[in-house]
């Protein structure tokens, strides 16, 4: 098969799966009863509206945490591909690896100097 055809095929895929999906919902939407309730619109917590507004709940620290976790997550998921084609590209892979994994040190290294890892 060529590159040609397998993009073809690809293609002829994704079409499919984007016409299923809405078609489905077209079909979710003729079928569906809708009424308009006032309620529905407004963000509450347990049934009591909200004093504050979204933005304002979560504390900046949060953010860090997001971040760190983003950045070792990613390492993960870069890491299990790496591992199955290491053994075909050898030394050129494990150096590549390594500036990778310097990246992420100097983040981590960052986060602390931030105090990311402090317990509050």
């Amino acid at each position: 098969m060529s590159a040609l055809q397998q993009y073809g095929l690809l293609l002829g895929l994704t079409l499919g799966t984007v016409g299923f999906v809405l078609s489905l919902y077209m079909l979710a939407r003729s079928l569906a009863k809708t009424r308009k309730e006032p309620g529905k619109d407004v963000p509450a917590a347990s049934g009591q509206l909200s004093r504050d507004p979204v933005w304002v709940r979560y504390h900046a620290r949060y953010y860090g945490y997001a971040l760190l976790f983003l950045a070792f997550d990613m390492e993960m998921a870069f890491m299990y591909p790496w591992a199955v084609v290491y053994k075909q590209e050898g030394l050129v892979a494990l150096l590549d690896m390594g500036v990778f994994l310097a990246i992420l040190f100097l983040g981590l290294l960052y986060g602390w100097s931030q105090g990311a890892l402090r317990r509050q």
